[in-house]
């Protein structure tokens, strides 16, 4: 126990002398909280529409009068009046404005006249966020002018009522879980990954070949380090993110249990899945050309950005094996839902035998040798 903590303490010594390498494990993830929390997940606003009006009648003014309440409230777009319905095609082609209502002529008689008369929408579908936004926003306009101006004696329509379990959930909480998640890969793959290789090809190995160290005090200590790192840059992206993104999970001492249990677990597996891919390896440039592949391929179809069950059936394939999935599943329960232990005790389960798990493959394929 000695010599593996020995090992222990001379990693933990080279990580706390190097604060850019702990402080480069969390700026990444924090960026990425940052910047992606705000710029996705947001409402639409401001957007750009042109109007064509042909008709110029008491129901054209009806429409332009809702477009002016869109504005003056919700602001999802504003309006730019346009001479022709070509003028407006070619301004959303060149992108000067993101739609184009057009209001045909002979609208406000076909209105009274008992007939259907139909709004044109050009939009620019190549930005599916903005046209999907502007045509929602002009669907409930069109079934607000459908309404009639009397309510019926007896109701004839179904009504959904929907029930909200959490309050609203920012994008940048959603994002949270992922992000401290990558923190702890990026601070394995850096702090364990990188490390390990550049100390083998450095000759630091054939040090400790040459002393009575076993190869599992070796293999123990060495992951046992990385894993302390992965932890300190959990519990420090856990505590920053939260505060961020105006959580408040970090003050309540179960849920801090939880969240601890779930770091623990995430950086044995995060760290012995990655000694495990670095155990044959000698060449240092190997782990950097490795990381990129494995950022994508672990991180991406793991739920941290958009929903297990959009994705088609291999990439699903690769969430069920992958321990991101887990972690990320667990981190949520607890950040967003206050699930408890019942909702996160098959990520424990799951993190914890994938690591031990790999740690012991990876004690068997150590060689004890040059």
């Amino acid at each position: 126990m000695n010599r593996m903590w020995a090992i222990v303490e001379r990693e933990m010594r080279k990580f706390f002398r190097s604060p850019v390498l702990m402080l480069l494990s969390m700026v990444l993830p924090l960026v990425q909280l940052v910047i992606l929390g705000n710029a996705f997940g947001g409402k639409i606003t401001n957007a750009r529409v042109g109007v064509v009006d042909y008709d110029r009648g008491p129901q054209a003014v009806k429409i332009r009068e809702s477009f002016a309440a869109i504005a003056a409230n919700v602001n999802t777009f504003r309006t730019t009046d346009y001479p022709d319905e070509r003028t407006a095609q070619d301004a959303v082609r060149t992108g000067k404005i993101d739609a184009a209502v057009v209001i045909p002529a002979q609208y406000s008689k076909r209105v009274y006249s008992g007939e259907r008369p139909r709004i044109g929408l050009v939009v620019d579908n190549s930005d599916q966020f903005v046209s999907g936004s502007i045509q929602s926003e002009m669907q409930s306009l069109v079934e607000a002018l459908n309404a009639p101006a009397i309510t019926a004696p007896i109701k004839k329509t179904t009504l959904l009522e929907v029930v909200e379990l959490y309050p609203y959930v920012a994008y940048m909480k959603f994002l949270l879980s992922g992000s401290i998640a990558l923190a702890m890969y990026v601070s394995v793959m850096i702090g364990g990954g990188m490390l390990y290789i550049d100390d083998k090809a450095r000759g630091v190995h054939e040090g400790y070949l040459v002393t009575p160290i076993t190869k599992f005090e070796l293999v123990m200590g060495l992951n046992i380090a990385g894993a302390i790192k992965a932890v300190l840059s959990g519990i420090s992206l856990t505590v920053i993110g939260s505060l961020i993104a105006g959580l408040d999970t970090i003050f309540h001492p179960m849920r801090d249990l939880q969240l601890l249990a779930l770091i623990l677990t995430t950086s044995i597996a995060f760290n012995g899945m990655m000694f495990l891919m670095m155990v044959r390896v000698s060449d240092p440039l190997v782990p950097r050309a490795m990381f990129g592949v494995l950022n994508t391929l672990l991180f991406f179809p793991s739920g941290s950005i958009y929903p297990v069950t959009a994705f088609p059936k291999w990439l699903r394939a690769i969430a069920i094996v992958d321990p991101f999935t887990y972690s990320i599943h667990g981190f949520k329960e607890i950040l967003l839902k206050d699930g408890g232990w019942v909702s996160i005790y098959g990520d424990i389960a799951f993190l914890g035998i994938c690591g031990v798990g790999c740690l012991l493959v990876a004690n068997w394929l150590f060689k004890r040798e040059l």
